[in-house]
């Protein structure tokens, strides 16, 4: 079983995304470099601000992600609304989760801002595990997306 190693994770992303602030190039970049990081990632990837109060699907690794997704529906939604982290240990206790995959059992999204704060989107990453993500992982995670969106356009 692979677990992420966050200091070499952090290390890879910003040597693979130095110099770079284009939005989708750094959001491609990161979900395969995510995603491939640890057993427990099944879905890993962004969606997009696209409109007032709606998410679009972004890069991503994994089976196919919802496309659309309104801030007021699900996990994505709430993270977009509120600009926390969602830590979901189920997502069927989740009031309004989207089922995208029928296979997930938790998840975490977290909210992506550049480096003027501005909302590009969100971070989601699904397991097929329950209560499969941590406080750890969250912070690890906010912690590379703001290094690496802080320089984005």
């Amino acid at each position: 079983m692979k677990h992420v190693d966050y200091p070499l994770l952090t290390q890879t992303v910003a040597a693979l995304t130095e110099g770079e602030t284009d939005a989708v190039a750094l959001m491609a970049t990161l979900a395969c470099e995510v995603h491939h990081a640890d057993d427990r990632f099944d879905w890993t990837g962004f969606y997009r601000v696209t409109a007032p109060e709606l998410l679009k699907i972004g890069p991503y690794q994994g089976g196919h992600g919802c496309l659309v997704i309104p801030f007021s529906r699900g996990v994505c939604g709430a993270a977009a609304r509120t600009g926390q982290v969602q830590l979901v240990p189920d997502v069927d206790a989740f009031p309004g989760h989207i089922a995208c995959a029928s296979s997930t059992r938790s998840e975490i999204v977290l909210p992506v801002f550049d480096g003027q704060g501005a909302l590009l989107g969100v971070f989601d990453i699904d397991s097929n595990q329950p209560d499969a993500f941590t406080s750890a992982d969250a912070d690890a995670l906010t912690a590379i997306l703001a290094a690496t969106f802080s320089r984005a356009r």
